[in-house]
């Protein structure tokens, strides 16, 4: 019998292990199958190249086993960076945005994140990028509608007229 093959097996490889990281559950069952084959012999390097990962991160998962079992498979909560801005901070941002910006002393007439990301640094010295200040205003509920701007003041009489239905 011929043995199956996978066609472009190397960018098959990569949107497999693509495809791990996307969820929780697979990145789990990823480290189970991993200290599955340290379990059965094989050692760490090897798992690490037959699965696409290092050798120290096998070596982690199987120690993690050894002291919590399975329970120590599981994803753990990762804290990630901490704020630039306190908690207080981004209250008083809260409030400061259900005005208008010139009550901030800012000379425009509407929020947007460059004018967000502006207002902070001015007032905590704190640089925040446009696109975190975009996100602050996502956090806060709001959500982004452009104004329409006004044409100029039009003649209803002559707008009446110029309709293709219009009763000339």
């Amino acid at each position: 019998m011929k043995p199956l093959t996978v066609a472009e097996a190397a960018s098959a490889v990569i949107g497999l292990q693509q495809e791990i990281q996307r969820s929780e559950e697979s990145r789990y069952d990823h480290r189970l199958h991993g200290v599955l084959l340290v379990a059965q012999g094989m050692t760490c390097p090897d798992v690490g190249r037959l699965l696409g990962d290092a050798p120290r991160t096998v070596e982690y998962w199987v120690r993690k086993f050894e002291k919590d079992g399975l329970a120590g498979l599981q994803e753990g909560e990762r804290s990630g960076r901490p704020g630039r801005l306190s908690a207080a901070q981004i209250e008083e941002v809260n409030r400061v945005l259900r005005a208008i910006p010139s009550d901030a002393g800012m000379r425009v007439n509407l929020w947007d994140g460059k004018t967000l990301s502006a207002w902070i640094h001015k007032k905590y010295d704190i640089r925040l990028g446009v696109r975190q200040c975009q996100r602050l205003f996502r956090q806060f509920g709001f959500r982004l509608r452009k104004p329409r701007p006004q044409i100029a003041k039009a003649n209803p009489s002559l707008q009446q007229q110029h309709k293709k239905n219009s009763k000339r």
